[in-house]
């Protein structure tokens, strides 16, 4: 790996602002593995010197990477990589698997979870009567730590009779029981953080946020889980592969 004293860092003249020739120098730097996602970057004396380039425009440059996502800062600690979760469009996958596999460490924080009866929406969307019990589930997702969503899910007390033993996956407790969704349908719209949101997700108020909502299957076509959740904007994102018909 390399250092951030080997960045390469070439002013290109009067035509474009120093701190965006310092914001793209770091970007490139990251995106070609010279800081792992979640270390820690030099101090704006460290940079100013790296670069040669007052702190004020190395603290613009840094502002410029920390709105479009690439770097977080963290009140008290300092300004590191942000970690970003890929979420492949046609999958059907569990966020826990995921996390997972890019090596990262999923964790949960409990908002509530209890058995109650659903609202006339949530019956509709799960396709159940109004009178049928069903578990309702808030929590906060997190990786290596950090929050990144905030979900709230109802399923049919059928196929979620053990909420002890529910932990970080959702899907895998459903798998245990025998009712692992297969297929869904999945809406994802752009927003933005209202205060509670933003406290919860350690965010500024407003800031942009991805609001899913998620309806999913088992293999005979009844619905297993109804979930709304908010994403933060910069560490979450959405990849679909393309093809030529």
């Amino acid at each position: 790996m390399t250092t951030m004293r080997e960045i390469a860092w070439t002013r290109e003249g009067e035509g474009t602002p120093l701190y965006l020739q310092l914001a793209r120098s770091l970007r490139d730097h990251i995106s070609g593995g010279g800081i792992d996602p979640g270390s820690a970057l030099p101090s704006e004396r460290d940079l100013s010197e790296i670069a040669g380039l007052s702190r004020v425009t190395v603290r613009k440059g840094i502002k410029q990477l920390i709105d479009e996502g690439v770097l977080i800062r963290k009140q008290g600690s300092g300004t590191f990589v942000a970690r970003r979760i890929e979420a492949r469009g046609a999958r059907l996958n569990s966020l826990s698997d995921d996390i997972r596999s890019r090596g990262e460490e999923p964790g949960v924080v409990w908002i509530y979870r209890s058995y109650a009866r659903p609202t006339e929406e949530e019956a509709a969307a799960l396709a159940v009567p109004a009178t049928t019990r069903v578990a309702r589930l808030g929590r906060v997702r997190l990786v290596g730590g950090e929050p990144l969503a905030i979900e709230h899910a109802v399923i049919p007390a059928d196929y979620m009779p053990d909420l002890d033993a529910l932990q970080d996956s959702l899907y895998q407790a459903l798998e245990t029981h025998g009712f692992r969704p297969t297929s869904g349908t999945q809406r994802v719209r752009a927003s933005l953080a209202t205060q509670t949101e933003a406290g919860i997700l350690c965010i500024e108020p407003n800031s942009a946020v991805l609001r899913i909502e998620r309806s999913t299957r088992i293999p005979d076509g009844r619905t297993v889980e109804f979930t709304r959740s908010v994403y933060r904007g910069d560490r979450y994102e959405f990849v679909t592969e393309l093809n030529e018909i």
